[in-house]
């Protein structure tokens, strides 16, 4: 049985693609904040912003077995004027959206060299686009997408496989803090469990091929304001 952790697993994205993988087969460790029930997985309730700890049960989990898969989704987003966001937003989400995956794949790296293994990093379509309203939440995940680009050039000859998925609007809650939220309207945002079929599609590629980068886009464009479904 393959072992798998996934940061952001207690809700939206992360959660979807831990429960995807225990289907799948997978043994795996969801790492979050708030887990409100039971779950098919090992649940790590931890503050990811306390890296020392979080660090710690990585460590722990990585001593005992041989792990096989690293997902990078948990991550937050502030939305408004870049004037008015607080040094301490910009700084939460440089860490999760960033720092934490950065520093999970180095020390996780090789461990994954050993078994052949895969990270999957969750960017955003703000990556590669503009994102006024959103520049610093947008400047984070075009460096988890820059990281992932160079980190797969640098890991491929070891047969570690590292892909980016890049989700336009997706239907959780990481817009809570914002004035608009995806339209519910059919076809006009994506659901967790559509990047969920992205990550299995990604590890059901053979042995030599890889998918460096993955965009997702719903099939019409349109956002909702608070209150709003289209």
């Amino acid at each position: 049985m393959k072992k798998a952790i996934v940061t952001g697993a207690s809700s939206g994205i992360g959660q979807c693609i831990a429960r995807r993988l225990t289907k799948m087969g997978y043994e795996v460790w969801g790492f979050g904040r708030i887990f409100d029930g039971e779950e098919p997985f090992h649940v790590v309730a931890c503050d990811l912003l306390d890296m020392q700890k979080t660090l710690a049960a990585v460590a722990e989990i990585n001593r005992q077995h041989d792990l096989y898969l690293l997902v990078n989704c948990a991550g937050c987003g502030y939305y408004g004027l870049h004037e008015e966001l607080s040094p301490d937003k910009i700084a939460e989400m440089t860490r999760l959206n960033l720092e934490l995956p950065m520093i999970l794949s180095q020390q996780l790296l090789r461990t994954l060299k050993a078994t052949r293994g895969t990270i999957i990093n969750i960017a955003s379509v703000t990556a590669v686009q503009s994102s006024p309203h959103g520049a610093a939440y947008g400047a984070t995940k075009a460096g988890l997408l820059s990281f992932s680009r160079s980190l797969f050039d640098e890991a491929r000859k070891y047969g570690v496989r590292v892909t980016a998925i890049l989700p336009d609007m997706t239907d959780t809650d990481l817009y809570r803090n914002a004035d608009f939220q995806a339209c519910t309207d059919p076809g006009c945002s994506l659901s967790p469990g559509d990047v969920a079929s992205a990550v299995e599609y990604i590890l059901s590629q053979s042995d030599g091929v890889t998918v460096p980068e993955l965009h997702l886009r719903p099939q019409k464009h349109r956002i909702a304001r608070k209150g709003q479904n289209n």
